[in-house]
């Protein structure tokens, strides 16, 4: 009994120095971070936001938006143009007529990542321009397959008014012209502080 007793305390006590050394170790300022509580950073009560835009992809003509950069080998004779890359900055409009009222771009690039489809890899970020987001921007990193009529894309960050922003954005392709040149309606959905 009196051996129970030893251990039961010694366990005790092993249990409170633990818990002890480990907040410690959890607030303990350690030269390059620190804990902070969600109102340091002015941080305000979450909320979820519905953007609706159209994204101009026009990859011909003198004003292009989209420019090839790079391409492997193989991409020519790839019916999918397999590891071509382009650079972006698409206008962002509120309806799908580039003459419509711009509300910022979509800057980045996107690679031709399938060997089966036209699969792309999108890593860009929507810059907004106008309005209460104007400065703000949303990082978008994600598959794109082309021909899919919805396609939904993971908004992994932000800045400015989308600080600590998480969501996800829907393409529609609005118009494909014969050139590549295309219109994608977007919806995105984010939440925010």
């Amino acid at each position: 009994m009196a051996k129970t007793k030893t251990l039961t305390f010694f366990f005790i006590l092993f249990t409170i120095f633990s818990i002890s050394t480990l907040t410690t170790t959890a607030t303990k300022n350690h030269g390059f971070a620190r804990v902070l509580s969600d109102h340091k950073p002015g941080l305000k009560r979450e909320k979820l936001s519905h953007l609706h835009f159209y994204f101009h992809d026009i990859v011909t003509g003198k004003n292009a938006t989209a420019v090839r950069v790079a391409e492997a080998p193989v991409t020519k004779t790839s019916p999918t143009a397999f590891g071509a890359v382009n650079v972006i900055d698409d206008p962002l409009t509120v309806k799908p007529e580039l003459s419509s009222k711009r509300v910022g771009s979509a800057q980045g690039l996107y690679a031709a990542a399938s060997q089966s489809e036209v699969g792309l890899l999108m890593n860009l970020n929507f810059v907004f321009t106008t309005g209460k987001y104007n400065g703000s921007t949303l990082s978008v990193v994600g598959r794109n397959s082309v021909f899919s009529n919805i396609r939904e894309f993971p908004i992994v960050g932000g800045s400015g008014l989308f600080r600590f922003a998480r969501g996800y954005a829907q393409a529609h392709t609005y118009s494909l012209e014969p050139t590549g040149d295309a219109v994608v309606e977007y919806n995105v959905y984010v939440l925010h502080y």
